[in-house]
């Protein structure tokens, strides 16, 4: 058994990367928000919701990835400008997410404005939906009460009613409210100092943020952030959450790992499934070779292998043509985040290892660290083979995805040049094999055509998109498209994509 706040406050740290935000943000709200519940008298069952819905606010951060990145250039850096940006002020716009915007991404400020204009609706209304709507279904996925999951719901809702989803008042549970108003103070104490961090959440009062609320984090500021950039954020997390603590047996680790491997996979319409396809790939081959007690471990690695993508802009990911030399080292990164994020859960210590190895190769030439064979354990060479054929069967940056077989030759190939182990090449081969069995029941009693569409929609298509795609009129791919949400219970292409996931139904058609 193992504290489910424990694993997921470690984890928190991928959602700060994924925000452009300083690290543990997220515990550090988290910390604020349970001391605000506590000055406005909740009881410990809803401190307790409080708590997890202020760690987890961002959890949704990668569903609208691929668009920003697509409509401003940086999802990173703008998501953390947009969080910044007083919506409810009309003349912040000028004032932050102009100049922000601009200045993180090279782009004039007349620019970034005609930009913003062009998709305002689709940044006010679609992104947020995403968003929440993530959100909610991750919590769900990693059995959190109704309580968090209705929070998560309301990330982006505002208290008079003009965020989304459009609940005001009273009407956004007081978990929301307090996430609010602790995230407002929170990243305003961080980014400049307490004195803004007061001035922010009473300028927000009564808009954005519930006045009752704002009021009494005013009145007990000096107390609230006491400490905030120097407490040890993570303990001082565990030991706020009351008693009875949440506890989980070793078996729920798989199903938290997974959550996370799907919602970083949200990145880049490239990714969707690929970290459960390297988990499966990898732990089967740990069977094959007589590796049995080690496959759990395994495919928790693979689950989490990719967490530190989240840091680099989905703009890399999504790119048709070959990276720069900058481009490349920020990708080469992403397996040192990872190993970063990870080494700060103490559940996940026999994992570490192996997902932040995932690309490093036996003669040395592999990254971050550059490692050499006899670093490497076979169970870290075993998800390094993994990933790398599944990558290679996957769209990447300056290449079309390769066939199944041409994958397998490219795998020997790199075997017999000692850059991946051999018997680890065997095994996973061996697992990823070529037949196919009895086709298993389609969820929400999808048909095959509904499935292609899901993939489609999933991968970013717009409804003209897939009429073009599937030689059908735009108004019979509307058609197939709102029938695929209404039987999933999704409204989102990041929702669509998160279902796909869940299902094991992911794989762009083509």
């Amino acid at each position: 058994m193992f504290r489910l706040l424990g694993l997921l406050g470690g984890l928190s740290v991928a959602t700060d990367l994924g925000t452009g935000a300083p690290m543990e943000e997220s515990l550090r709200r988290c910390v604020v928000a349970a001391r605000l519940a506590r000055v406005v008298g909740c009881a410990d069952d809803e401190i307790g919701d409080v708590i997890y819905t202020a760690l987890l606010q961002h959890l949704g951060c990668t569903a609208y990835a691929h668009e920003l990145a697509r409509d401003f250039g940086d999802d990173v850096a703008v998501t953390r400008v947009a969080f910044l940006t007083n919506v409810a002020e009309p003349t912040d716009y000028l004032r932050t997410w102009a100049p922000g915007v601009a200045a993180a991404t090279g782009q004039a400020r007349s620019t970034v404005l005609a930009k913003t204009l062009v998709s305002g609706t689709k940044l006010g209304t679609y992104g947020p939906a995403a968003t929440c709507e993530v959100a909610q279904d991750a919590a769900r996925q990693l059995r959190l009460g109704e309580a968090v999951q209705t929070g998560l719901s309301q990330t982006t809702a505002m208290w008079n009613g003009k965020g989304y989803p459009r609940v005001a008042g009273a009407e956004i549970s007081r978990c929301a409210r307090i996430m609010h108003v602790a995230s407002t103070a929170v990243m305003f104490c961080l980014h400049d100092d307490a004195g803004r961090a007061v001035t922010e959440v009473a300028r927000r009062s009564g808009t954005y943020l519930d006045p009752d609320l704002a009021a009494a984090f005013g009145g007990h500021s000096a107390a609230l952030l006491d400490g905030l950039e120097d407490v040890d954020a993570y303990r001082h997390v565990l030991d706020s959450e009351p008693d009875p603590v949440r506890l989980v047996a070793q078996e729920s680790l798989e199903a938290v790992a997974r959550t996370f491997g799907a919602l970083v996979d949200l990145k880049s319409p490239r990714f969707q499934g690929h970290s459960a396809a390297v988990a499966d790939l990898a732990a089967e081959a740990s069977a094959l070779l007589g590796l049995g007690d080690e496959a759990p471990t395994v495919r928790v690695a693979g689950y989490l292998h990719d967490l530190g993508r989240v840091g680099v802009s989905s703009r890399i990911w999504d790119k048709a043509a070959a990276l720069t030399a900058t481009e490349e080292d920020a990708v080469r990164l992403h397996p040192y985040h990872t190993e970063r994020i990870l080494a700060r859960v103490p559940e996940l210590a026999a994992v570490t290892p192996l997902a932040g190895q995932h690309h490093e190769r036996c003669d040395g030439t592999g990254y971050p660290h550059g490692v050499l064979a006899a670093q490497l354990s076979l169970p870290s060479r075993l998800l390094a083979c993994a990933d790398a054929y599944r990558c290679l069967i996957e769209d990447r940056p300056g290449r079309r995805a390769l066939s199944a077989a041409q994958a397998a030759d490219s795998l020997r190939a790199e075997a017999r040049s000692g850059r991946l182990d051999a018997d680890a090449v065997a095994g996973v081969l061996t697992a990823a094999g070529h037949g196919q069995g009895a086709r298993r029941p389609r969820p929400a009693g999808l048909s095959d055509r509904q499935v292609e569409v899901l993939r489609l929609v999933a991968s970013g298509l717009s409804n003209r998109e897939i009429a073009r795609r599937l030689g059908i009129s735009p108004r019979t791919a509307e058609h197939h498209v709102q029938d695929v949400y209404l039987r999933i219970g999704r409204s989102s292409r990041a929702g669509a994509a998160m279902y796909a996931m869940e299902h094991g139904l992911s794989g762009i058609p083509g």
